[in-house]
């Protein structure tokens, strides 16, 4: 992976557990992906002045369509693993199911070869991140976990051919996204506008990080796809258990700190070993 691609992913890593975090604080909420989904839809879309759009076409749409309804079904995904179990739970099993089956699907259907450096590589960042889960039993939110994961490795393998293949903008990627996420969530966002107004309250601060965040540190990755195999650029998304780690740690006081340093180890060798296939 060349050095410019991993430092993007470096970057992404820390977006994106930051915001995990700000995620399962509001786990609780009923519109947190609506409302984040459509200040980022705002906040964004300045840029897509900046970007070279593509000329319409149906594979584009088909593309872009792809893209919306596999982010909505992992947005709602996320937030249901984290109403029914704890950070350190949810946060590895996605992160380790999602890359793992990126890995599979960017060798079986986008024509990558991965090398057995990349393959041990992607092993040992699999290895460490379930290892960071701890062994624990909550089958409802490990399933709900994978569940989740196996959605990330499908909107990763959407995403990472809308990027390479057909040169799509990654901000536009994205910012389809999140606009597709506010269309089909609006009827039950406005039937419970109530609901919506006292969540905007408390919560907020929150939906904004998100919304910062989150298309930041994707944006970061898809343009990451563009210079180095998706099959590498997933698992080496995972340098973000690291960052997860401390906050678990430090934020909320989560401990197994000998455990977790071990299971990172893991990680950065994996991730070692990627950038050098």
């Amino acid at each position: 992976m060349p050095l410019f691609a991993l430092a993007l992913v470096l970057v992404a890593a820390c977006t994106h557990a930051i915001w995990n975090l700000y995620a399962k604080r509001a786990a609780a909420s009923r519109h947190f992906v609506w409302a984040y989904s459509a200040m980022a839809t705002v906040l964004w879309a300045p840029g897509l002045a900046i970007v070279a759009l593509p000329t319409a076409s149906w594979v584009v749409l088909a593309a872009l369509l792809g893209t919306g309804v596999l982010h909505v079904a992992y947005s709602l995904a996320l937030q249901r693993a984290y109403a029914l179990a704890d950070l350190s739970v949810v946060y590895p099993v996605v992160r380790g199911t999602g890359p793992l089956l990126a890995f599979i699907g960017a060798a079986a259907f986008l024509g990558e070869r991965p090398s057995l450096l990349a393959a041990g590589g992607a092993a040992l960042v699999v290895l460490g991140v379930f290892l960071l889960s701890g062994g624990r039993t909550n089958r409802s939110g490990l399933l709900a976990g994978v569940a989740t994961g196996a959605l990330v490795a499908a909107y990763t393998l959407c995403d990472g051919w809308a990027v390479k293949s057909l040169l799509l903008a990654p901000l536009l990627v994205d910012w389809a996204g999140n606009a597709f996420r506010v269309a089909a969530l609006a009827p039950r966002t406005w039937r419970e506008r109530d609901t919506l107004r006292a969540e905007l309250a408390q919560y907020r601060w929150e939906m904004l990080a998100v919304a910062v965040l989150g298309p930041l540190g994707y944006i970061l990755v898809l343009s990451a796809m563009q210079l180095a195999p998706i099959g590498h650029v997933a698992p080496a998304r995972e340098l973000s258990m690291l960052v997860a780690a401390w906050l678990g740690g430090r934020v909320l006081g989560e401990g197994h700190t000998g455990r977790r340093l071990g299971a990172s180890v893991l990680i950065v060798a994996g991730v070692v070993a990627l950038a050098r296939a």
